[in-house]
């Protein structure tokens, strides 16, 4: 693994990643680095357990702990959501269900719409991020707007929509959701250090995020994201626990093979080679299926975690900063195919 460890060291340099990378083979060989500061005011590194926020990365989680309900006939793929959330949604279809929210396809408007807005940040000025502690504090933002599309016409990333499956996930399991994820995914796959931390209450070895000016000049992400994540982002992971995660869902130790077949099953095609799953972005090459995929982007995080399934391979890249992630993966990449 020395080839890989020098390409990352290289990328490194190239674009000033701040954050941790792991690649780790079928057979538990690892390669592994990390650099720049999980908090720089005190200059104290990141390293390998080193906890950091995923944003959308976490979509995968609230995806699975869907299917979990759908295994325990809590819940269909085809329940409506009229039907499993007891909250009034006026302008919404009828007819929109778990498949379409799972999908990005059910066409409910988004809180956070990148064709209106493009800074993420101009959500708090009105709404102040630290009154957003639960999903339902989201509501306010999208629950009385109209339809952004017809339903099932096409894939629109949504964060509104997993908004709303984590709100079938706490109405299905009696729990928040938070929790649920905790107890019935992270403790089931041993992922010991992640969790949904409060921004107020984080942990040790937690990472900063970071956003820079162009002048030189840094702020944390503190005041530009919710104070807590849930069900469309925010968690915290390690890159261990991101293996741990990957190993766990393959394994079968999270669904059965039937809803977990669901879960990867490329539903729908989103550009030339790509798809989406439930909570799972799916590349495609010759046909094969070449990786599952998770990313997430928020200020002072950037995130990317694979599965590649012919090199039996799980490359996790966390980063406290904006950017910066996807260049060492694709080096990751690069290298991977290099030695095939």
């Amino acid at each position: 693994m020395n080839t890989l460890e020098k390409a990352i060291q290289e990328a490194q340099s190239k674009v000033d990643f701040s954050g941790t990378a792991l690649v780790q083979d079928g057979n538990g060989e690892a390669a592994t680095a990390s650099f720049g500061y999980a908090n720089r005011a005190d200059q104290v590194k990141n390293n390998l357990r080193t906890r950091y926020g995923i944003a959308s990365g976490c979509k995968l989680f609230t995806a699975i702990a869907i299917c979990q309900l759908v295994e325990q006939g809590k819940l269909t793929f085809d329940t409506r959501l009229k039907d499993c959330l007891h909250i009034e949604f006026a302008n919404f279809s009828d007819e929109i269900t778990i498949h379409h929210l799972l999908t990005h396809t059910s066409g409910v408007p988004d809180y956070f719409d990148e064709d209106v807005m493009d800074d993420f940040e101009e959500l708090w000025i009105t709404r102040p991020m630290y009154h957003i502690r639960s999903l339902k504090d989201f509501l306010p933002m999208f629950q009385n707007e109209q339809m952004k599309f017809t339903l099932g016409e096409s894939f629109h990333y949504n964060n509104a929509g997993y908004i709303l499956l984590g709100l079938i996930v706490e109405q299905a399991s009696g729990m928040e959701f938070t929790a649920y994820v905790e107890e019935h995914i992270f403790e089931r796959a041993g992922m010991t250090k992640s969790g949904y931390f409060s921004f107020d209450a984080l942990p040790s070895n937690t990472a900063l995020g970071y956003i820079d000016s162009p002048d030189g000049s840094w702020k944390t992400n503190i005041y530009s994201l919710p104070v807590k994540g849930g069900s469309d982002g925010g968690a915290y992971v390690t890159v261990e626990d991101m293996s741990k995660l990957w190993i766990a869902l393959f394994g079968q130790l999270l669904l059965k093979e039937e809803i977990l077949n669901k879960l990867l099953n490329p539903h729908v095609q989103v550009n030339e080679t790509g798809y989406y799953g439930y909570g799972v972005w799916i590349k495609k090459q010759d046909d094969d299926i070449f990786k599952y995929h998770v990313m997430g982007y928020d200020p002072g995080v950037s995130f990317h975690s694979a599965y590649y399934p012919a090199a039996e391979t799980i490359a996790t890249v966390c980063s406290n900063k904006s950017s910066g992630a996807y260049d060492i993966l694709e080096v990751i990449e690069e290298t991977l195919q290099d030695k095939e």
